[in-house]
């Protein structure tokens, strides 16, 4: 995978007290009201724990919810994340985009992304296709993005106002032809 300066990666940058799910759902939401088409996964549930929410994610567009984990045989203890559906997941944002998206979200980069699995060509394909990126990124996995990224991404802090400032840069290349002026990832380097 290649990065550029034109990449429009940003990195949201969460610790265990910030919920960048919420955060990027009322974004999401915010830009849909505007007449934006953001499409991407948004996390929903925390844990594989019988007592929370189960683990899957929100598609963007349409806010299908598709779960994420497989439980395993009876009695097995606890649940993993299931590649398959994740990745069936995946296929349907790739359509959204191919339809017309202005920003892919993705609520994790995890360890199957740094391995350059999980939602790694999703990113991959958007970046390609000229769309900004917006991805949470937890604070002990930044140093894989930014490997993953070949450092062609901008680090945001997990905050409504940050989100905010950034979009306002890359809104306004929407409209420009990409190869034209400089993009928040310049800018921010």
């Amino acid at each position: 995978m290649t990065f550029d300066a034109q990449c429009d990666l940003a990195a949201v940058v969460f610790g265990p007290h910030d919920d960048p799910d919420r955060l990027f759902l009322d974004f999401a939401d915010d830009l849909s009201r505007s007449g934006h088409r953001p499409a991407g996964l948004i996390q929903i549930g925390r844990s594989c724990r019988a007592q929370d929410p189960r683990l899957g994610v929100l598609m963007l567009p349409g806010r299908e919810v598709a779960p994420l984990v497989d439980d395993g045989p009876p009695g097995a203890a606890g649940c993993r994340l299931d590649a398959g559906r994740l990745a069936v997941a995946a296929q349907r944002v790739a359509g959204a985009i191919a339809g017309g998206s202005d920003l892919v979200i993705i609520s994790r980069f995890g360890r199957m992304e740094a391995e350059g699995g999980g939602l790694a060509e999703l990113i991959a394909h958007a970046i390609n296709a000229d769309i900004p990126v917006l991805i949470a990124v937890p604070e002990h996995r930044f140093a894989e993005l930014i490997r993953f990224a070949e450092g062609m991404n901008v680090r945001l802090a997990c905050r409504r106002e940050a989100l905010d400032r950034w979009w306002q840069s890359v809104a306004g290349q929407l409209a420009r032809p990409r190869n034209g002026g400089c993009t928040f990832c310049e800018i921010g380097k």
